[in-house]
């Protein structure tokens, strides 16, 4: 079919990416809605083909391929072979002709590449624009050098961070009418920095925007309740420079004199704002509706002209917010808002705006972070969260509609589990006992819960203390907390008991029956997890409960005659710690071997994967062999991310535990084997209790010596819950997979695990939809008509779900704590600033500490891994070194310029405006940068 060369904004829809990129898109989109976009058009993908398919870049994007994201020497070597390439091959006539053509008056040329402007990455700046171009010929070298701009050294290096295939990528261009601007710059239609939707943030300054967008002049800056047009931040920058069109074509950078009404000094001055209150309702109002449009926060570009008229030059998905939990199960459905950014909103154009289902503000919980889990839960993962969370309502006397749904409580974002627990920071106990049992496993997370208790919007909602305490002494009756935890106390014995009937109890009754068909299976998961796994817990959980406690009293008891952190001492080698023992256990193999010479130089010097895939086979040596099948047999129910029923246990891959064993076989100071520092920490735990015994004296100090001693008997087996718990999911995950192996059988997955990322309802679908095969039929016998049907279907929204999860593995920031209005409160909590330190504006959310290097000029620079990058102010040639940097600060810029956009893409914090940082900091200074107050602090 022939593809056009040149297509009008009007010509343009969403579908067209492929063909026009997506900055065209984009403009195509708002043009046919009636948005005030500047007349242009478009020089599509395909002239971009037909130049460059001769052009001899097939060996460069070969060697791109195999080329590490980290190599950036190769990676711009490289680059600058492929622009070389690209800007000495010969345009054809027809497309020169065509581009010519174009050049009607002062125009804009810009690149639009089809990886651009994408939800999980903007591509901010990484290709060129050419602003007031004048004449034909102008136009067509301006197009050709936007074409090499795809081959930039910036571009490149981004495209390797974000996972994106060079060979996959084209660049169109967009040839746009000029809008000769009194002032411009950049509007967000939610908080970059907090997270907060409905708050445009607006940056302008005098001139055309690339002044505001290149991070060259430090704007005026204000921040607008979009809700109601309330001005909620007013700073207005020194707009020193300003970028103006010169009449024979270009740009000229203006510098304009200080002014003293826009110092530091009173950055609330309104007198020599570049816009009026009436514009900055005009463009929060615009932003509104270009969000409304899309139903997902965007990154936009504006200008007024010298009648007054605005204009919107630009819009893009906003990359960096973190979606807003959402209680629904995620639907299997493409997104279906023209226009979409997908990647993490929610799924309803109310909640992409800022609401979540339940009315009013909501409070939500990572408990993936809690758990120390960065990466995405698959979905089939996020199912057993919802089963099990039934379970633990209807343990809690509250009826759960939808066992499959889960609790209301639970919701998912980015694909890591939140809870939502307003309801429990609205009552008199959660309120307090929450953040205390934070303040033991997420001490941050507590912290920001307590900030949010003076929130007017988050008071006591159930005052009284009878409903929690009736719930709580129902549990207590019912599984007979009370006397297990006295039982325990009397005889620790009796609790390790416990621990191994419930073990054996597990591995006995968790498996489905041999003959079970698929959906019997999945029946069987969703029993087992939404009712019968945590009701075993309590039978284990009041003996490590009773230890903690013993310890409290010890504290008390003790009073001032204890010292910081001697209590902590108790609790070093701890005994019956499931965990602990897995690791001694995998010590000790690891010192068997070591006295095979051969079998220690064979795993010392052969690649883990490699170990594992003979270890499956049989083939590694018997010491070897033996030993890590008799550790599977007991801990190959583990994993690294083991909560998530949607990732292989050990027992499927033992390619981790391989690598840790030959590490062990690495250490060879005998005083730091783990079995010796075991030991050792349990030596000092008894001295201890003995010194604080004998500190205390008498029958306090008889009180504490048996308190101590209940600690360590029991204090250990804490671990054991979270055991039983991932147990039973290794067992229930074994039988999903079963499943899996039945779909891909029908036809209807390509492979057993990609059952993983769908969800229980729509493995369940699934089986139903298409009848199962013969038993009798051979392996090459076709599946039923109506499998080829249903393939394309379940194939496409696994292949989906897996770039998804690959994406967010990518992600650098998870918010601890998020609101229903996308503020998340540990980026807009109050700081004082340190006494000395330099302040600015918070550009990227977060802290770090790190050496300062100082760089005025990129060409040439290098930043080690985790160096501050401290500079005047970045522009897109820049990028490549944030592929390294800890963290930014910029003497210029704003909150929307360049470097911005880009630190919280790369999630590094970052301080921009930072007057004289070049001058105050040096290079090998430690520095800490604060991307949340604003301040920097040398240390």
């Amino acid at each position: 079919m022939h593809k056009p060369l040149i297509l009008r904004f009007d010509d343009i829809g969403a579908e067209m990416l492929p063909l026009v990129g997506g900055k065209a898109a984009n403009l195509g989109v708002l043009t046919t809605a009636g948005f005030p976009v500047p007349p242009g058009l478009c020089v599509t993908t395909e002239a971009y083909r037909r130049v460059t398919e001769r052009a001899g870049l097939e060996e460069v994007l070969t060697t791109l391929a195999t080329t590490a994201a980290g190599d950036v020497p190769a990676l711009n070597s490289l680059a600058a072979k492929a622009r070389e390439l690209v800007l000495s091959a010969p345009v054809p006539d027809d497309i020169a002709s065509a581009v010519r053509d174009s050049a009607n008056g002062p125009v804009a040329v810009r690149s639009s590449a089809t990886a651009e402007d994408l939800p999980h990455a903007s591509f901010a700046g990484q290709q060129d624009t050419y602003l007031n171009v004048i004449g034909a010929d102008a136009v067509l070298d301006a197009v050709r050098r936007c074409w090499a701009s795809l081959w930039t050294d910036r571009a490149v290096a981004y495209r390797a961070a974000n996972g994106i295939g060079h060979d996959a990528v084209r660049l169109a261009v967009v040839v746009q009418e000029m809008v000769q601007s009194e002032v411009a710059g950049v509007m967000f239609t939610a908080n970059p920095v907090t997270g907060r939707r409905r708050e445009a943030v607006i940056d302008a300054s005098p001139g055309l925007g690339e002044a505001v967008v290149s991070g060259a002049v430090n704007p005026d800056h204000f921040v607008v309740d979009t809700a109601t047009g309330r001005i909620t931040e007013r700073r207005l920058g020194d707009k020193r420079l300003a970028v103006r069109s010169l009449a024979g074509g270009g740009v000229e950078h203006v510098e304009a004199p200080a002014d003293p009404a826009t110092s530091p000094e009173s950055p609330e001055s309104t007198e020599n704002a570049c816009v009026t209150d009436a514009q900055l309702a005009a463009l929060a109002e615009l932003g509104d509706r270009v969000e409304r449009h899309y139903g997902a926060p965007q990154d936009t570009e504006w200008a007024i002209d010298s009648g007054g008229v605005l204009w919107l030059t630009q819009s893009r998905p906003i990359t960096t917010l973190y979606p807003i939990p959402h209680h629904s199960e995620p639907s299997a459905d493409p997104p279906s808002v023209p226009g979409d950014a997908g990647a993490g909103e929610t799924r309803s154009l109310d909640s992409r705006r800022g609401g979540s289902e339940p009315d009013g503000a909501r409070i939500y919980f990572c408990f993936s972070l809690a758990q120390g889990l960065y990466r995405p839960i698959t979905p089939m993962g996020m199912s057993a969260f919802r089963l099990l969370s039934s379970s633990v309502f209807e343990m809690l006397g509250i009826p759960v509609a939808d066992r499959v749904a889960g609790a209301p409580v639970i919701a998912e974002a980015g694909g890591r589990l939140f809870f939502d627990i307003t309801g429990l920071m609205g009552g008199r106990v959660g309120r307090v006992a929450f953040p205390k049992v934070l303040d033991v496993m997420e001490a941050r997370s507590a912290k920001v819960l307590r900030g949010l208790l003076d929130d007017p919007r988050f008071g006591v909602t159930q005052p009284s203390l009878r409903p929690p305490l009736r719930r709580a002494f129902r549990i207590a009756s019912r599984f007979r907390v009370p006397q297990r935890a006295v039982r325990a106390l009397l005889d620790p014995a009796s609790a390790h008991r416990d621990v191994k009937v419930l073990d054996a109890r597990l591995r006995r009754e968790l498996a489905a029956p041999g003959d079970a068909t698929p959906a019997q299976r999945l029946d069987h998961v969703e029993r087992v997890l939404s009712r019968q796994v945590f009701p075993l817990l309590p039978t284990v959980a009041p003996a490590a409960a009773a230890g903690f406690a013993m310890l409290g009293l010890a504290a008390k008891a003790l009073g001032d005659r204890v010292g910081p952190g001697e209590l902590q001492t108790v609790l070093r080698g701890l005994p019956h710690n499931v965990t602990t023992e897995m690791d001694l256990t995998l010590w000790r193999l690891a010192t068997r071997i070591r006295e095979d010479r051969e079998t220690t130089s064979l795993l010392l010097g052969t690649p883990a994967a490699e170990l594992a895939e003979r270890f499956r086979a049989g083939s590694l040596p018997g010491v070897a062999q033996r030993g890590l099948a008799d550790f599977l047999s007991v801990y190959g129910v583990r994993a690294v991310a083991e909560i998530d029923l949607g990732l292989p246990r050990w027992s499927e891959d033992p390619t981790h535990i391989v690598g840790v064993l030959a590490n062990y076989l690495r250490l060879e100071d005998p005083a730091l084997a783990p079995d010796a520092l075991f030991a050792k920490g349990a030596a000092e735990a008894v001295l201890m209790i003995k010194t604080l015994s004998g500190r205390a004296g008498g029958l306090r100090g008889r009180f504490v010596r048996f308190a101590l001693g209940r600690t360590r008997a029991l204090a250990g087996l804490r671990e054991m819950p979270k055991y039983a718990m991932v147990t039973a999911l290794a067992a229930m995950r074994t039988e999903v997979l079963a499943v899996g192996v039945e779909l891909a059988a029908r036809g209807l997955l390509s492979r057993a695990d990609d059952v993983f990322f769908l969800t229980f309802r729509e493995a369940r679908a699934a089986l139903a939809a298409v009848p199962s095969l013969e038993a009798s039929a051979p392996p090459s016998r076709e599946a039923p008509a109506t499998a080829g049907a249903a393939r394309p279907a379940l194939t496409d929204l696994v292949a989906r779900r897996r770039e998804e999860a690959a994406r967010e593995l990518r992600r650098r920031h998870v918010p601890r704590v998020l609101l229903s209005d996308g503020t998340e409160p540990e980026a807009v909590a109050v700081r004082t600033p340190v006494d000395g330190a330099l302040t600015g504006t918070p550009a990227s959310a977060g802290t770090v500490t790190g050496v300062a290097r100082v760089v005025l000029d990129p060409v040439g620079a290098h930043l080690e891994p985790g160096e501050i990058l401290v500079c005047p102010s970045t522009d897109p040639g820049w990028t490549p070194l944030f592929l390294t940097a800890g963290g930014l600060v910029m003497e210029m810029g704003g909150a929307n310029s360049h470097g911005a956009v880009v630190a919280r893409e790369y999630g590094i914090p970052s301080v921009v405006g930072v007057s004289g940082a070049t001058e105050h900091i040096a290079t090998g200074q430690e520095i800490t940068v604060d991307g949340t107050s604003g301040a920097v602090t040398v240390t």
